[in-house]
This record gives structure tokens, sequence and C-alpha cells, in this order.
């Protein structure tokens, strides 16, 4: 026969359960999560990061570049930025590009407390510089400082993965 204290439990109870269910895990809004792939569908993931309900992520949001799909599967684990823990359609709202971009301040605030360089690709011409990509966050190049002297032609520069100081 079941004790008087499991058919009446205490609000503590329920809290230690809840705790314990989470796994001691704190979700907020805004941070990045750890989730467990559960599905893939046509061109969506289908996301487990502990709460209630799955989220759905763009498979495009995996892509590497060159590479058809994305070199993921069922039962990994990713990181993936959580925005809102429900949307109205009672699903977690999630997003792996907004995690990358996190992931990639982070070190770039650590490679700049050290003073080192970062590497980066130069993906696009803007008025007055380029556009880099370093690693996930996009930076503003000045067009003066790719060069001693200025660069009539950047496309050999272009696509190519190099050094550049953080100023």
């Amino acid at each position: 026969m079941a004790d008087d204290l499991s058919l009446n439990p205490s609000r503590d109870d329920f809290a230690a359960l809840l705790d314990e269910s989470l796994g001691g895990r704190d979700f907020m809004e805004g941070q990045v999560v750890h989730g467990k792939v559960v599905a893939i569908e046509k061109d969506f993931a289908i996301i487990d990061v502990g709460l209630k309900t799955e989220g759905r992520v763009s498979l495009k949001e995996f892509s590497v570049p060159g590479e058809e799909r994305p070199p993921m599967k069922v039962g990994d684990t990713v990181e993936v930025f959580l925005e809102r823990v429900e949307n109205a359609m009672g699903e977690a709202v999630i997003s792996r590009e907004k995690a990358r971009r996190e992931e990639a301040w982070t070190r770039l605030e650590e490679v700049y407390a050290k003073n080192e360089p970062v590497m980066g690709v130069i993906v696009g011409r803007v008025k007055g510089g380029f556009t880099v990509d370093l690693g996930g966050a996009s930076a503003f190049l000045p067009g003066s400082q790719v060069d001693i002297r200025p660069v009539r032609d950047v496309g050999p520069l272009m696509g190519r993965e190099q050094p550049f100081a953080i100023l």
C-alpha cells in the first residue's frame, strides 16, 4: 500500500519533482541551449530542448557552404538559441543561426581581449568597403583597411579565408 506522502504531495515535493524532471536546467529566453535532433522532415529538423514541446529549425540554418545536406542525423546534439519558450502554436521558438552568432561574438570578444588576429572571409562588397564573415558574425571592413594602397581588383581576396585584426 502507498504511503500517505505519495497520495498527498506538498508544494515542496512537487517543486523537487519538477526540478528533477528538468534536470536542474533553468530555461531562459535569449540564451543558447543544447537540444537533441528527434526527427528530420523535408525542410526542417525537429529538436527537443527539454521543454513541453519540440522546436522546428530550417535545415538551411545547419547547412555548411559547399554541401547539399547538413551533416546531421537523428540523435545528434546541437546548440540552438531559445527565442521563446512557446509561440501561438505551442512550439518552442529556436534558431541555430542565432546560436551560431552568439557563439561567434563570444569567441570574438575573447580574441579581441587577447589582441589576436581572427580568421574570416570577405563575402561581399558594400559602399565604402566589404562585408566579412568571421565564423558566424558579420563585420564591416573599410576599403581603406584592405591594403596599404587602394585595391582595384578584390576578386582574388573574395571567398578566401585570411586573418583580420579587430580594431
